[in-house]
């Protein structure tokens, strides 16, 4: 997960993360629709329940939280949604699988395409690296906030597999089905969560230089801006100097 959590450092030195919460509740109403399509009932959905709990995090109020439960088992119009993944490579060969959920598939693979070639990568087969990638719980935390001994306790006692420091933040993985958990674990610890979610988490990180860094990163912010765009995943390892820009 280092990408991910140093292309957010990245993004906030940018000034990108304001932008990128005005989107955080669209993403998460989204999650939750294509979640409950499987069933409404979140004791009875994992993934809904995570959902749920990923939504609660952004601060996604209750009442939109239950529409888009609504949309998603069909009670209420717009939940026609597919979601899909998309494979492909970016510069310096960096393994990339974006995450999208559109009503409009066609229109979503040709722009998704567009992107990659544009900043010099390029999109791949389905399973051309899906299986570099994991899907877990990630939780991040601010590092300055809390003492490693106090997170460790409270993530591994209910069930995380691992807590990571990645300068800023420790950022702790758990399995897909044990994530509602840890999170109210955590919360219950008065533990603020920076963001709590279910995320595709690289097994290897591949290294870059700065130059190269620039143009993944590039890319990584121009799917992440699509509409239709939820997630951006890459399976790179930011240089500690990177520049924000």
């Amino acid at each position: 997960m280092a990408g991910h959590s140093k292309w957010a450092n990245i993004q906030h030195r940018k000034g990108r993360q304001d932008a990128k919460r005005g989107k955080a509740f669209t993403k998460a109403a989204k999650e939750i629709i294509i979640a409950a399509k499987a069933g409404g009932d979140p004791a009875g959905n994992p993934r809904l329940r995570a959902a749920i709990a990923a939504a609660k995090t952004v601060n996604l109020p209750k009442d939109k939280i239950d529409a888009a439960i609504r949309k998603g088992t069909g009670e209420d119009a717009g939940g026609d949604l597919t979601e899909s993944f998309y494979e492909g490579y970016g510069p310096g060969g960096i393994a990339i699988m974006v995450e999208v959920a559109t009503d409009n598939k066609n229109r979503t693979v040709a722009e998704v395409r567009h992107l990659f070639s544009k900043h010099g990568g390029s999109m791949g087969e389905n399973g051309s690296v899906g299986w570099m990638f994991e899907r877990k719980g990630v939780i991040s935390v601010d590092k300055a906030a809390y003492a490693e001994d106090r997170i460790m306790e409270a993530a591994l006692e209910a069930g995380a597999e691992d807590v990571l420091d990645e300068g800023d933040t420790w950022v702790i993985h758990t399995a897909m089905t044990d994530f509602t958990t840890v999170r109210d674990a955590l919360e219950a610890a008065d533990i603020v969560m920076q963001e709590a979610v279910l995320a595709q988490v690289p097994q290897n990180l591949t290294a870059v230089d700065a130059d190269t860094g620039q143009k993944v990163l590039r890319l990584m912010d121009a799917l992440d801006d699509n509409d239709d765009v939820q997630n951006v995943y890459a399976n790179v390892d930011f240089p500690d100097d990177m520049p924000a820009g």
